[in-house]
């Protein structure tokens, strides 16, 4: 029987391979995101409006009962506290956490009502580690993981389980914008910033979006049905060191 799944921001990196991969084991995928794409069902929506959330979701869940919930959608942010002005943080906190809350609680109550659901949030290895310049994003990617935790907690009566999936750096569009973000304010070189980035990691790569989204959908597999409350982390090693 085809399975529902929901994943915000699903239209390019990792999002879009979480929902390639869904799509390819029979999910019937719902794309919520500003961006338009031509896979799944494409619902435009800004992950900052938070009745604009609710209302997609709950028209979804007037026809559907959702399997899995993918909070994905995200934005990138370098600087440090001091260079953090209240209105970008107020931005990506928005984006990166709020977004998550609004999806979370506008599908928990189908997923209690069907007794079974799982909600994957896609957070960072930095909810593990500091990395530099990241004050803003360490902190949103690091609320993330705490609310896997303490969601799995609060609706494990239910059988419905949360985790949160840590990548380290993945090849993805984000990356790639945060790379010629740098190389425009310091005036490096792309091609060498890339291949120190790979250096950095003890499997001597980056990780790849389509390899996060295997892990995302394991995570809402029967195999996992014993895993809530986890961060998972694929970060070629990063966070070992």
């Amino acid at each position: 029987m085809e399975k529902t799944c929901i994943v915000t921001g699903g239209s390019s990196g990792i999002g879009l391979s979480v929902v390639k991969l869904f799509l390819a084991n029979n999910y019937q995928v719902f794309n919520l995101d500003i961006q338009p794409s031509e896979f799944g069902h494409f619902c435009p929506c800004n992950i900052t409006n938070l009745d604009q959330i609710n209302n997609i979701i709950d028209d979804i869940t007037q026809h559907h009962n959702v399997d899995t919930l993918v909070s994905n959608a995200g934005i990138h942010f370098s600087a440090t506290i001091e260079n953090t002005s209240e209105d970008e943080l107020d931005k990506i906190f928005s984006i990166n956490v709020k977004g998550a809350y609004a999806a979370m609680k506008a599908v928990i109550p189908n997923m209690k009502s069907n007794q079974s659901g799982n909600i994957i949030l896609i957070s960072s290895e930095q909810a593990l580690v500091g990395k530099p310049n990241s004050f803003a994003y360490s902190l949103t990617k690091t609320a993330l993981a705490s609310m896997a935790k303490t969601t799995a907690l609060d609706y494990a009566g239910f059988n419905i389980r949360a985790n949160a999936v840590c990548p380290g750096t993945i090849e993805t569009p984000l990356y790639h914008k945060a790379i010629d973000n740098y190389c425009e304010r310091s005036g490096a070189n792309k091609e060498e910033i890339h291949q120190e980035e790979a250096r950095l990691q003890p499997l001597g790569r980056l990780g790849q979006p389509e390899e996060v989204a295997e892990l995302v959908l394991f995570l809402a597999s029967d195999k996992a049905r014993f895993i809530t409350g986890s961060l998972q982390v694929i970060d070629g090693g990063y966070t070992t060191q």
